[in-house]
């Protein structure tokens, strides 16, 4: 079922109504009369006759006429039966606000999946538990009794009540736009976060949804709507929990660095929602993201009245990303017709004065400089609003004519402008004039920077997105019958880690070039396979139980004469021994050293949010020091390799560096998506990991792999 009969409800219940003014039964009732919600309300409360003149209700299948929703306002132990009376009445939808659920650990996640069962088998659409309400702002549906919340075209989805308060305060004091629905989806039971995007993405009367997450129940499938929502409209999020690390840490590289900051962060970049790290930035991000066009072409021009600011403006958004670029030569003759000699007219602009007794002047430069087709927006900064204040109050006129000009051209153009003003706390009539036309204002320059910033960032998505890049893998996966079979072995022998010689052969079945290695049980074998082998060789033990091989001290290199060879048989068990006496030792595998080149680590890993992730960086004993790697949700496609390789802090050195030729970037792009391809086609996978990787100027080597299981088969994010 939609959410519409439930986020639209023309008719309420509410469980638990009170007469104690202090109660959420009585308060929920009182707000509903007050901001005249034009649906039928009726109170549920078996000892009561009446409160607040409407007649109560013992249960709700004791209601005569249709209810829509119903708001349950009382504790947890109460929900089963009220949802079995609310079945009887074929309620389509309830808010539970108490806590008590999952948020408590197993017990309470138990009654939570049992009420959640209930709720399905009346088919009843669940909000929360463990929320603060919905408010439908348009229907005067408020049912969570903030009062006087300011109505306007953006959608709050929150999973924290303070937050949400926060945001609709900060609304109504500094803005002149507002909500248009506010749903808290506290522990996400039963309507996740995915099922309101999609109900706002088709609501008329929302132009952006913003967003408070702290976690989520079926992050993939949110993906794959956002990656639709975000071409129809904004979506604009704070994600908490960035110091939080992934709970599979210890299993490999991989699942040691993807905390949730670099998983998350990155994937919902990835579907075009605008993830923003300051809450002081969030509702303005969003109310300019709902009200401006997106600057296309990721090119600005700044017009001040001061230095000062005009160069801390350029150095933020030059931060963010953002191109200033130098104006047209008849962008520049026109602005030198109008402003003072002492004015400089490069980008960005300073007319030193030049409006102190014509503030109409930034209307038209603001007209100059948006019809320049290389500028996509206009950030203005310093003083306007506040020249009637600083001069004279005749100039308050002007500033009102310029402020009205401004806001037509915008409309007209369908280009940006954004303001920043030292008088914003003032609230001057010419600065209203702006928000009035859906121009924002800020007193803070940073703030303001981080708009156009994200102008920029959501005009650039909306021009690249790629249609491909769904965060679904395809349904012809390329399983290798060979590769179901090294899975079956491991598990029949109750292993939950490939061996690396396994984990070798599965990667080499889907097409990467692996060198032969020889493995080995005893010393006189190892010489005999060092004789099959050009050169030095490579030697490292086989165990399911040792992972990381070097810590243990059970790898030897550049090795050739037999005695050495023998030597390092005897050390490396031995080491292995000693470095856990219950290891099951398979063997030592022997290999060919491989040539130089540059050591990069390729591993995945499935997030408990996300599904199957791919992580790519510099690799080698360092990776976890250096920590420069980045990530993807998995699948991906060749275009988003290309970026993960290029994104690498350190991707000077694949280009060559200081005498090294460059690595071959080809060979590691079909790398990863070969591992992509690997993941999708064996759900068995846990974690990977490849590295270090050795990439020269033309091929790759894989010195190492590893691959641990699940400890069932899961392929519900496949």
């Amino acid at each position: 079922m939609g959410l519409s009969p439930i986020l639209n409800a023309s008719s309420i219940a509410v469980v638990g109504a009170s007469k104690a003014e202090t109660k959420r039964g009585f308060q929920a009732i009182k707000i509903l009369l007050d901001e005249k919600f034009e649906g039928a309300i009726y109170p549920v409360n078996p000892k009561e006759e009446s409160i607040l003149g409407l007649p109560c209700y013992k249960q709700v299948s004791d209601i005569e006429g249709p209810v829509g929703l119903v708001l349950i306002t009382t504790p947890a132990p109460t929900i089963p039966a009220i949802l079995e009376d609310c079945g009887k009445k074929g309620v389509a939808g309830a808010v539970i606000i108490a806590g008590g659920f999952g948020e408590l650990g197993k017990k309470g996640k138990a009654f939570e999946d049992q009420v959640v069962d209930l709720a399905r088998k009346n088919k009843i659409r669940l909000i929360g538990p463990n929320t603060s309400g919905m408010m439908n702002l348009k229907n005067h549906l408020n049912l969570v009794g903030l009062r006087k919340a300011p109505k306007g075209n953006i959608a709050l989805l929150t999973q924290s009540g303070n937050m949400a308060l926060t945001l609709i305060t900060e609304a109504g004091i500094r803005s002149q736009q507002g909500i248009s629905y506010y749903v808290g989806v506290g522990n996400e039971a039963d309507i996740k976060f995915h099922e309101y995007l999609a109900f706002f993405q088709e609501d008329p009367d929302t132009k952006a949804i913003l967003m408070y997450v702290e976690g989520m129940r079926d992050a993939r499938t949110f993906l794959q709507q956002a990656y639709q929502t975000t071409r129809i409209k904004p979506i604009i999020m704070l994600k908490s929990g960035r110091s939080a690390t992934g709970k599979l840490s210890a299993g490999s590289h991989t699942g040691a660095l993807a905390g949730i900051s670099e998983v998350a962060i990155t994937a919902f970049r990835r579907a075009g929602i605008i993830v923003i790290e300051d809450s002081d930035e969030l509702f303005p991000a969003a109310e300019t993201l709902a009200n401006l066009p997106c600057i296309r072409n990721n090119n600005i021009a700044i017009f001040a009245d001061g230095g000062g600011h005009a160069t801390i403006a350029a150095d933020k958004l030059t931060s963010l990303g953002v191109n200033i670029p130098e104006l047209s030569d008849k962008t520049k003759a026109k602005l030198r017709k109008i402003l003072p000699a002492a004015a400089s007219v490069r980008n960005p602009i300073d007319i030193a004065g030049g409006a102190d007794a014509n503030p109409e002047i930034f209307a038209e430069c603001a007209n100059i400089l948006l019809h320049d087709s290389n500028i996509g927006g206009l950030l203005i900064v310093g003083l306007f609003g506040g020249y009637s204040i600083r001069f004279a109050e005749i100039l308050a006129f002007s500033e009102e004519d310029a402020a009205h000009r401004m806001g037509k051209l915008v409309s007209e153009i369908k280009k940006p402008i954004v303001l920043h003003s030292l008088y914003n706390y003032a609230r001057p009539h010419s600065l209203d004039l702006l928000r009035y036309y859906k121009i924002p204002v800020y007193d803070s320059l940073e703030v303001a920077c981080k708009c156009m910033g994200v102008l920029a960032e959501y005009g650039h998505y909306l021009h690249s997105y790629k249609a491909k890049e769904k965060f679904q893998f395809s349904k012809g996966r390329k399983s290798r019958a060979r590769g179901r079979e090294i899975f079956r072995k491991a598990r029949a022998k109750g292993r939950m880690v490939l061996l690396e010689n396994e984990a070798k052969e599965l990667v080499s079945l889907h097409g990467v070039p692996i060198y032969v290695d020889h493995l080995v049980h005893s010393a006189k074998e190892a010489v005999e396979a060092s004789k099959r082998i050009e050169g030095d060789v490579a030697m490292k033990i086989v165990s399911p139980d040792i992972l990381h091989k070097s810590d243990a001290g059970c790898v030897k290199l550049n090795i050739r004469t037999p005695k050495d060879i023998r030597q390092a048989f005897n050390k490396i068990v031995d080491n292995a021994k000693r470095y856990n006496p219950s290891a099951t030792i398979k063997g030592v595998l022997v290999s060919p050293m491989v040539g130089e080149g540059l050591e990069v680590i390729v591993g995945t890993k499935s997030d408990d949010q996300f599904g199957p992730v791919i992580m790519f960086g510099i690799g080698g004993i360092m990776v976890e020091v250096l920590k420069d790697v980045v990530f993807r949700v998995l699948p991906i496609s060749g275009r988003s390799a290309r970026m993960m390789i290029d994104e690498i802090r350190s991707v000077a050195l694949l280009n060559g560096f200081r005498g090294y030729p460059p690595a071959d970037k080809t060979a590691i792009r079909k790398l990863l998506l070969a591992v992509s391809e690997i993941t999708g086609s064996y759900p068995d996978i846990q974690e990977m990991d490849l590295n270090p990787v050795i990439v020269h100027e033309q091929g790759l080597s894989i010195v190492d792999a590893r691959i641990i299981l699940k400890k069932e088969t899961d392929s519900s994010h496949w």
